[in-house]
């Protein structure tokens, strides 16, 4: 027969019990969806479809997605104030930014295949 939740839980001191809440709190923040960061952020749909131009219907259906395009992610966590940053991990080695994707917003407006003195130059244009 199980134990129930709370129970199991008394067998730890506060400090263990504190620790697996952090622990456990770390692991629930690497696994946001879409929905659960536009809400932590205090967002609603139809707030993120205005910065998106696009209908409150199609940030429902890109919250739903499990895939999507890498432009498109961008395009959403830039709405929300965040930038996307891919990161490789594999056996062995350090976490590796993959070069390519850390300047999505740049690509998407066509200014990565500029000079990085043309990009300067549009980029002042643009702020000003």
């Amino acid at each position: 027969m199980g134990v129930p939740f709370d129970q199991f839980m008394e067998q730890f001191t506060a400090e263990e019990r504190a620790e697996i809440d952090a622990h456990a709190g770390r692991l629930i923040a690497e696994e946001l969806s879409l929905r659960d960061l536009r809400e932590a952020l205090g967002k609603t749909q139809a707030q993120l479809a205005r910065k998106l131009n696009k209908p409150q219907a199609s940030v429902s259906r890109m919250e739903k997605q499990s895939d999507m395009l890498i432009s498109t992610l961008n395009q959403v966590v830039h709405a929300m104030g965040g930038r996307v940053r891919i990161v490789a991990e594999l056996p062995g080695r350090p976490p590796l930014y993959l070069k390519g994707f850390t300047d999505l917003t740049a690509a998407e407006t066509g200014m990565a295949r500029r000079s990085p003195a043309t990009r300067r130059r549009a980029a002042a244009t643009v702020k000003s």
